[in-house]
């Protein structure tokens, strides 16, 4: 009997990297007794991003971009594959060699009770020494020695508040994850715009289910905004931040100085050890990111006090609620 797969993708005008994911996709290599199920969700793309999709065989699902949220979008996206297994990637988020699917779907064997598998981001070639070093160093803390990596909650943690579990040991992501049928019926995607991942595996842990890191399963995936859209995105994540974790960023102007000027020295350092930019060069873009940044944490931390024009206007996606 033939072993099925799911891939499942989210896309809106992806066409400039969406053929590099597919082609990753289809480029996996699986046992002779497995087939690779692909399933994209296209939510009103104005690119060739549908034809790009439909000519890797993938089944495809259009919505209006009205009806995306990221959470209940995935949900879709699960009813609609078939595979005991869904690994979901983002529509530029590319498996970064043949094994990375495989890899991903052995962290289900380690226990009965995995529920979610995710593997790192390499950053782009092209990506900036402050991306970089952010991408490499934030999924090294999950695994320094190199090894798989197994969480799961204790009977008396089960209701442990969520700030507990802000960081890596509540941490999941999508663009590079794969979830078991089995527990997502148990626990699916909350229905929300953002965050979604993090909440997931905040569900599944509380769910006494387990969660399991595979460093050797990345795909290839990192972004450079511009300035002022860093500051959108990290108003949008401290949005999240808030409503999955109860977390509110404080505002303190000594403390996040302090953070700020750590940073940029990080980034110094990570340069001149990875042949990168000259120091003042260096300086000159990492204070106004990690400044940028933190302003929009913060501001994101606050939005509820926000009228609402603004916020939509603060965030990268467009996003009110």
């Amino acid at each position: 009997m033939t072993r099925l797969i799911s891939v499942a993708i989210p896309v809106r005008n992806g066409a400039d990297v969406l053929d590099q994911t597919l082609a990753g996709v289809r480029a996996q290599r699986v046992d002779q007794s497995a087939s690779i199920e692909l399933v994209v969700c296209d939510s009103a793309s104005h690119d060739s991003s549908v034809s790009i999709a439909r000519s890797y065989g993938a089944d495809i699902i259009k919505i209006p971009v009205e009806q995306f949220s990221h959470g209940e979008t995935r949900n879709m996206l699960m009813r609609r594959t078939q595979g005991d297994h869904v690994a979901f990637l983002t529509q530029d988020a590319v498996p970064a060699d043949q094994g990375w699917l495989e890899r991903l779907l052995g962290g289900f064997t380690l226990a009965p009770d995995v529920a979610l598998v995710f593997g790192p981001y390499q950053p782009r070639d092209a990506a900036s020494p402050m991306v970089a070093r952010e991408l490499t160093e934030w999924f090294a803390s999950f695994a320094p020695n190199g090894d798989v990596r197994i969480d799961r909650l204790a009977p008396s943690e089960l209701t442990i508040p969520a700030t507990v579990l802000q960081g890596v040991r509540g941490f999941f992501t999508d663009a590079n994850g794969c979830l078991a049928r089995a527990a997502w019926e148990d626990v699916p995607f909350r229905p929300i715009p953002y965050a979604e991942d993090r909440a997931l595996a905040l569900d599944m842990l509380r769910a006494s289910y387990a969660k399991v890191y595979v460093p050797r399963a990345p795909v290839i995936h990192s972004h450079d905004y511009s300035m002022i859209d860093w500051l959108r995105r990290s108003f949008d994540e401290a949005r999240a931040v808030r409503d999955v974790y109860g977390y509110i960023e404080p505002a303190d102007i000594r403390r996040n100085a302090l953070n700020i000027w750590g940073k940029v020295g990080a980034d110094l350092r990570w340069a001149r050890a990875h042949g990168g930019l000259r120091s003042p060069t260096l300086i000159a873009r990492s204070v106004p990111h990690h400044l940028l940044r933190t302003a929009g944490a913060l501001l994101g931390a606050h939005a509820a006090a926000l009228p609402e024009p603004v916020v939509r206007a603060l965030s990268l996606e467009g996003r009110a609620g």
